[in-house]
């Protein structure tokens, strides 16, 4: 079983590789919006990226996917009443994440 330190680092190496094929900076941009707004939906999150970006919903729906399922740093919360579902940093990563996208 691995240590909370070893997980840790294995969610790092994931989030750097991923940050690495980010050649027009939109999915640094994207976790930006997280580690700022902590929870967001797909529209939501779509919307903002919209401000500085040419995106389609589908393109932001895909990337939010991606960090959820491969990276892990987001909760996923599905609503009973509501049929969005809302994405949210995880606490224990929030720092990382901000430390790998937010410059100094």
């Amino acid at each position: 079983m691995r240590s909370a330190a070893d997980l840790k680092r294995e969610i790092e190496m994931r989030l750097r590789n991923y940050l690495s094929r980010d050649k027009n900076g939109i999915r640094r941009e994207l976790l930006k919006i997280f580690v700022r707004a902590k929870s967001l939906t797909v529209a939501e999150t779509h919307k903002k990226l919209m401000e500085k970006f040419s995106v389609t919903v589908q393109s932001v729906a895909s990337m939010v996917g991606t960090i959820a399922s491969r990276i892990g740093i987001f909760h996923i919360i599905k609503e009973k009443d509501n049929d969005q579902t809302r994405y949210e940093l995880k606490e224990q990563y929030a720092d990382l994440v901000a430390r790998l996208v937010v410059p100094a």
